[in-house]
């Protein structure tokens, strides 16, 4: 049985799902002045947002040629831009709401698999410097012994602004944000049906009604089939990881020299870090493409782990788990409205930085103002 809340009859802006997106949207609303709400069918954050890597920094992951063919130049210019602007928006949230969540400006590094790989990633370099004002810089094979440990990568690229967080603490900030401002966060409340009535939004949450003048849909990876045609657009895919157990600190320290957050370019998209407290190498990746037991999971990205350093082999994993990241078909985040409900969402990976960028922008444009202009919203 469902229980009964103090919901408002009427809000400006309902939001449905309480991770990064929604909650940077519910922000934003409230700023603009919205009586507003975030709604969310089970605890907040129990997704992708407090169960990520805690890799900060977004760059597009198709390339700008890519981006121009298919959307045309502008859009393509626009996208790479945002990059940077992301990055620069979502720090300067952190600092205006004192948000502190362990960030570390260690840099990310993308490592290449294969020779190709690497010569890919020197094309990549150039386009970046042309089109962006994110900071790169090419890694040659024989400067690695400097970044990590191992002799599985051909180069590497450094995207040098990129940091490290603790994804919890900056959810329970992004939280602590809302409570401030009074916003009313509802947990365990599934949205059942949206449906247009007028000039607003009949929206059947719970057992309850609320009408709304806006609704933002911010459900990425953990869209419901009620709401079809968002989640035909949307997919999840399920990411693991494994946390080891406490580790020497020299042992740290040579497998990581310069503690970076470091990403693969090879199918199984391995991507590892120091975590957030320094004892421990978190280690994730796709284990599977399909929801498996936690066990196996586990096993597997433990044979990829010690591929990459065989020295893991003698530690035990203190933990495992996993998450779904949403993913668009042509690997481009979206935001935009449908039927007059708008959204963000399919982050394809770049979710800790592009989730509350585009959440806010989201909100911008459901209240009309000219600041939620973005590439994205061209794709």
């Amino acid at each position: 049985v469902l229980e009964k809340y103090n919901l408002p009859e009427t809000v400006d802006v309902l939001v449905v799902g309480a991770g990064y997106t929604g909650l940077t949207a519910g922000i934003i609303a409230s700023d603009l002045g919205a009586k507003t709400i975030v709604l969310d069918a089970e605890e907040s954050g129990k997704g992708a947002s407090t169960r990520n890597g805690g890799m900060f920094g977004a760059h597009p992951r198709v390339g700008w040629e890519q981006l121009s063919l298919n959307f045309g130049k502008e859009t393509a210019d626009q996208i790479f831009k945002e990059a940077s602007d992301s990055l620069i928006f979502v720090r300067e949230l952190m600092r205006s709401e004192n948000i502190y969540c362990d960030l570390v400006e260690s840099g990310r590094l993308q490592l290449a698999w294969t020779q190709n790989d690497f010569e890919k990633q020197k094309k990549l370099v150039s386009v970046i410097e042309e089109k962006s004002n994110t900071s790169v810089k090419i890694i040659p094979k024989k400067e690695l012994v400097h970044e990590i440990k191992t002799e599985r990568y051909h180069g590497g690229v450094l995207f040098k602004d990129h940091c490290g967080i603790n994804p919890l603490k900056f959810h329970n900030g992004l939280i602590s944000a809302l409570k401030r401002r009074e916003v009313q966060i509802v947990e365990n409340m599934p949205v059942f049906s949206i449906e247009r009535k007028s000039d607003r939004y009949k929206v059947k949450c719970g057992n309850q009604v609320i009408f709304a003048s806006n609704v933002i849909m911010a459900t990425n990876g953990y869209t419901k089939h009620n709401f079809n045609w968002f989640k035909k657009r949307v997919f999840p895919v399920p990411s693991f990881l494994i946390a080891t157990e406490d580790l020497p600190s020299d042992l740290i320290k040579e497998l990581s020299p310069r503690g970076r957050m470091m990403v693969e370019t090879r199918l199984k998209y391995s991507y590892f870090r120091i975590s957030p407290n320094g004892k421990k190498i978190i280690f994730g990746g796709r284990a599977a493409m399909k929801p498996i037991p936690l066990i196996l999971a586990a096993q597997r990205l433990k044979i990829v782990m010690h591929d990459i350093w065989p020295e893991l082999k003698k530690y035990r994993l203190s933990h495992v788990w996993t998450g779904f990241t949403g993913y668009s078909f042509n690997h481009i985040p979206h935001v935009g409205q449908y039927n007059g409900i708008h959204y963000a969402m399919g982050y394809s990976g770049s979710g800790t930085v592009l989730a509350a960028y585009l959440g806010a922008k989201a909100a911008y444009q459901a209240l009309n103002d000219p600041r939620g202009k973005t590439g994205y919203s061209n794709t």
